[in-house]
């Protein structure tokens, strides 16, 4: 089943609108995001409200519902993974 969410860039407020499945994961989403946006994936992370959203997590391990708004924020711990 696909949810629909936004994905926010942080860095310029920019936003961008997905259709992600329930097992796709964020990283997934970051990558995509990143591509858009031409940045760095590795450089960046998820998070949902005060939550920070490993990579490794599905769609469905996180919580994600249809219209949640998910920050992609530079990574507090520098990238490289």
């Amino acid at each position: 089943m696909s949810v629909a969410i936004t994905v926010k860039n942080v860095y310029n407020g920019s936003t961008i609108r997905m259709e992600v499945e329930n097992d796709e994961t964020m990283g997934d989403i970051i990558k995509s995001a990143a591509e858009y946006w031409r940045k760095e994936a590795s450089a960046y992370i998820l998070k949902k409200g005060k939550m920070l959203l490993r990579s490794s997590m599905t769609v469905a391990e996180a919580g994600i519902i249809t219209d949640d708004v998910l920050e992609m924020i530079p990574d507090p711990e520098g990238g490289s993974r």
